[in-house]
């Protein structure tokens, strides 16, 4: 972005802009999802997150009836590792996986040719919109989605709400500052009370949006949606706006569009989301526990017999950074979001 005329942008749409800009964005033009890159997603520290997420999706397939024809979405692939361990998982179940229509919604051009070539024996439809799934049950997995998707910032003084912005008069020149805005025409917009004992607001309209639609199909298709994502649970929002570059914490305005930029998710914002649109209900737990319910430890236990000490010890190395508490264990958190009607908990 360069001009002789400074940009003042929303927070969102200069996230959008620093991630998804076709020219300059983020997830555009490269693939940050490896050591080598600036962070690591579960699936790529261990095969043994992605075989749990395959075992959940076949019990929960099973709680909707064991429907001849239903759709499995992820939610921005990545690399394209998870849906490649899923599908490897999926071989001993012949009549399940025949009834399995694989799809991935990804938005970034670079990334879905990244996917083709990791999957590339696989059947697989990639969708831009999620109005192009079909009439089926669909089970969504959205494994660090949410967290990518930009977020609006507003905060209260004596009353009055204020909203961040950034301006931008090129990729290596930007501030923040704020406009006094109205909140009651945001909550009318968005049609959801957000500022109810608040007096910080963290979120992603798109975000909403996102989770809207899917609760639909959800709710006129039966199905449901894990998510699986950095996040905390208290009631009051929180300042959680980072960026991050080569596996550390950077500054958020500087190197725009070389770095990534992200947020915590607010599970009691998405619940009490969910909550509102009758017919769906909730649950939540950590990733470490979620991951033990579904057996992660037997797993690694199995995969691990008889190999040598220095293998054996770089499974139970990878499985340690998935469910310790200190690393990945609490700080993400596992939601699922169904039928009210379905009673499974398998995971929970």
């Amino acid at each position: 972005m360069k001009s002789k005329k400074n940009h003042n942008l929303s927070l969102d749409k200069f996230i959008d802009f620093s991630l998804y800009d076709k020219k300059f964005g983020y997830y555009m033009k490269k693939d940050p999802f490896s050591r080598e890159g600036d962070f690591i997603t579960a699936p790529n520290v261990s095969r043994l997150f992605s075989e749990m997420i395959a075992i959940w999706i076949i019990s929960f397939w099973q709680s909707l009836g064991s429907p001849k024809k239903f759709n499995l979405v992820e939610l921005g692939a990545g690399n394209g590792e998870m849906m490649k361990i899923i599908i490897e998982s999926f071989q001993n179940f012949p009549f399940f996986l025949n009834s399995c229509n694989f799809i991935i919604h990804e938005k970034s051009p670079t990334l879905i040719g990244i996917q083709k070539k990791k999957l590339i024996k696989n059947k697989i439809n990639w969708i831009s919109s999620l109005n192009k799934i079909k009439r089926n049950p669909s089970i969504f997995i959205a494994n660090e989605f949410f967290d990518a998707i930009a977020i609006k910032q507003f905060r209260k003084e004596k009353n009055i709400w204020f909203e961040k912005f950034v301006n931008i008069k090129n990729t290596k020149k930007a501030f923040f500052f704020e406009k006094k805005i109205d909140i009651k025409k945001i909550e009318k917009k968005i049609k959801f009370k957000i500022s109810q004992n608040q007096n910080f607001i963290e979120y992603s309209k798109l975000g909403l949006d996102y989770l809207k639609k899917i609760c639909n199909i959800i709710k006129k298709d039966k199905g449901g949606l894990l998510l699986i994502d950095y996040g905390y649970t208290d009631k009051k929002m929180k300042n959680t706006l980072q960026a991050i570059s080569k596996h550390k914490f950077a500054n958020i305005l500087s190197n725009i569009g070389n770095i990534d930029i992200t947020h915590n998710i607010s599970f009691y914002l998405f619940e009490k989301f969910v909550k509102q649109m009758n017919g769906l209900n909730t649950n939540l737990t950590t990733q470490k526990d979620f991951l033990i319910k579904m057996g992660i430890k037997q797993r690694a236990e199995i995969v691990s017999k008889n190999q040598k000490f220095l293998k054996k010890t770089d499974i139970y190395y990878r499985l340690k950074r998935l469910i310790d508490e200190n690393q990945m264990g609490d700080l993400f958190k596992v939601m699922l979001i169904k039928n009210q009607k379905n009673k499974f908990k398998s995971g929970f």
